[in-house]
C-alpha cells in the first residue's frame, strides 16, 4: 500500500490531502529541471549519448538509438534536419573507433577478459563491503603490490576510481598550515579533491613555470607545499613539464603530486607515465591514476607513493573508508593488463608510431592539432557547431569521433578529440584522416 502511495505522490496526488502538497513540490521540481535542462540544449552544451552493441575497441557496432540521440542533440541546436535524421538508419554497418580512452586495446584483450572471468569464477561477485571491515581479499592485495612495483613506489591503495582518489587524498593529507598549488587546466576531480581540503590554495597558470615558482614563493610561511598537476591534460593532450616542476619543488622545499590516468600504460619506455618519459620518477612523490582506462578499462584507481602515506589514507580517506571494494573481475582486468605491460613494452612502444602517424597525416592535410607526441589529438575548430556538424558527418562516414565546446573547454576552443589506440591498424589511420579531410573541406575548415 505504502508503495502504491508513493507511486501516486509522484504522479501528483489527489486535492485535499498531503499527497497534494508533496505533489505540487515535485510539479514544482519538474518545472524547474524542465528549465534547466532547456537552458543546457539552448546553450549548444548538451551531451547526448551514442549507444554501443559491441565490445570496446578499434571497431565498433552502434545500436539504433547511438546515432539518434546524437542527431536529437544536433537539431536542438539546429544544425540537422529531419532528413539527416533519416540518414541514422544507413550507417556504417562498422564504425571505426578513435574516441575511447582503451589506449592499448587491452578493454577486449582475450588474456585480460579470460582474467576476469577467473577472478569472477574464484572470488565472486563483489565484497558488499568496504575494505576494513570484510571487503579485503587476497586479489586486492596482490594488485596493490603489484601497482606499487610497476610504478617503483613503496607502496599503493586501490579506489573505486581515481575520481574517489582525487577526492580522498588532499583531505587526508592536507591541513590548514599546509597549501597546495594546482595547474589551472587540471582535471575536474583534482579541482573538486583540492576543495575537500583545508589547506591554503594557490592556482597557476596552465604549465606556467614563472607563475608556478612565484606562488611557491608566496608559500613559503606554510608548513608542507604539494605541488599537483596532471601528467598528461586530457583536453589539449599536453603534457606537464615535469622537470622543470621537480626542479622548482626541489629548489623550494615541495612535494609533487601527478594524476597519469591519461599516461599511464603508454608513456615512457614502459609506459610507466610522465615521470618516467621525462626521467623524474624519484622526484615524485604522489602517483594517482586509473585502471579504467590503458589498464583494462573497466573501472577503479589508486595512489602510490612512500608507505607512510598510503597507511594514511588506509585510516583516514573517505571515499576509500566508506566505498565498496573493486570487483574481483575488474582486480583480475587489471592485474593481467599490468602483467602484459611488464613482460613487455611492445605495446606501449608501438603507440608512438601511430600516433606520429595521424598527428603527421593530419597537420599535411591542413588541420591544427593540439598537444605533442600524445595519443590525445585534439583537431581545433573553434567554433562549436563546426564541431558538432563535422563530428556527426564524420559517423555518416562511419568514424566515432565526439566535438567538444564550452564549457568542457574554453569559449573559443571547440575541437574534436581523436584518441588512437595501439590496436588502430595504418589503414584505419589512414582511413580517419581521409574522413577529416573530406568533411573539413565540406564544411570549410579546410580551403
Amino acid at each position: 500500500m505504502w508503495r502504491g502511495a508513493a507511486v501516486r505522490v509522484l504522479r501528483g496526488g489527489g486535492a485535499g490531502s498531503p499527497r497534494s502538497a508533496s505533489g505540487a513540490a515535485v510539479a514544482q521540481l519538474r518545472r524547474r529541471l524542465e528549465s534547466e535542462l532547456e537552458d543546457i540544449r539552448g546553450a549548444g552544451t548538451w551531451k547526448s549519448e551514442r549507444i554501443i552493441s559491441s565490445r570496446q575497441g578499434p571497431h565498433l557496432r552502434l545500436a539504433g538509438g547511438g546515432a539518434g540521440a546524437y542527431r536529437e542533440a544536433g537539431r536542438a541546436l539546429g544544425i540537422f534536419s529531419r532528413c539527416d535524421a533519416a540518414a541514422s538508419l544507413f550507417l556504417p554497418a562498422g564504425i571505426l573507433n578513435f574516441c575511447a580512452n582503451n589506449y592499448l586495446g587491452l578493454s577486449s584483450h582475450p588474456e585480460v577478459i579470460r582474467a576476469a572471468v577467473e577472478a569472477l569464477e574464484k572470488f565472486g561477485a563483489g565484497l558488499s563491503s568496504v575494505r576494513f571491515i570484510c571487503g579485503t581479499q587476497s586479489i586486492h592485495k596482490d594488485l596493490e603490490e603489484k601497482i606499487a612495483r610497476f610504478h617503483q613506489r613503496e607502496d599503493a591503495i586501490l579506489y573505486a576510481s581515481c575520481f574517489d582518489a582525487n577526492a580522498g587524498i588532499f583531505e587526508a593529507l592536507l591541513t590548514p598550515e599546509d597549501a597546495v598549488l594546482s595547474d589551472e587546466l587540471n582535471h575536474a576531480s583534482i579541482i573538486d579533491g583540492i576543495r575537500l581540503c583545508k589547506a591554503n590554495k594557490y592556482r597557476y597558470k596552465h604549465m606556467d613555470m614563472q607563475d608556478l615558482e612565484a606562488k611557491l614563493q608566496d608559500t613559503q610561511k606554510h608548513r608542507l607545499r604539494l605541488v599537483a598537476t596532471d601528467g598528461a591534460f586530457s583536453m589539449d593532450g599536453d603534457i606537464a613539464p615535469l622537470r622543470e616542476i621537480c626542479q622548482l619543488a626541489q629548489k623550494y622545499d615541495a612535494l609533487v603530486f601527478i594524476d597519469e590516468c591519461h599516461a599511464t600504460g603508454f608513456l615512457g619506455p614502459n609506459g610507466r607515465g610522465t615521470d618516467e618519459l621525462l626521467g623524474v620518477m624519484d622526484k615524485v612523490t604522489i602517483i594517482n591514476s586509473t585502471l579504467g582506462k590503458a589498464l583494462g578499462g573497466a573501472a577503479g584507481g589508486y595512489t602510490t607513493g612512500p608507505k607512510p602515506l598510503i597507511d594514511l589514507l588506509r585510516q583516514r580517506s573517505r571515499p576509500y573508508l566508506f566505498s565498496n571494494s573493486l570487483p574481483p573481475a575488474v582486480v583480475g582486468c587489471a592485474s593481467k593488463a599490468l602483467d602484459l605491460l611488464m613482460e613487455s613494452n611492445a605495446i606501449a612502444q608501438s603507440m608512438a608510431a601511430k600516433t606520429q602517424r595521424f598527428r603527421s597525416k593530419m597537420t599535411a592535410a591542413g588541420f591544427t592539432i593540439s598537444g605533442k607526441d600524445h595519443p590525445i589529438c585534439p583537431v581545433m575548430l573553434g567554433d562549436a557547431r563546426l564541431a558538432a556538424v563535422m563530428a556527426e558527418d564524420m559517423l555518416n562516414r562511419g568514424i566515432y569521433v565526439i566535438g567538444f565546446s564550452y564549457p568542457v573547454v574554453p569559449k573559443g576552443k571547440a575541437r574534436i578529440r581523436v584518441q588512437i589506440s595501439a590496436v588502430h591498424s595504418d589503414e584505419d589511420i589512414d582511413r580517419c584522416v581521409e574522413a577529416f579531410t573530406e568533411v573539413g573541406r565540406k564544411h570549410g575548415a579546410l580551403p
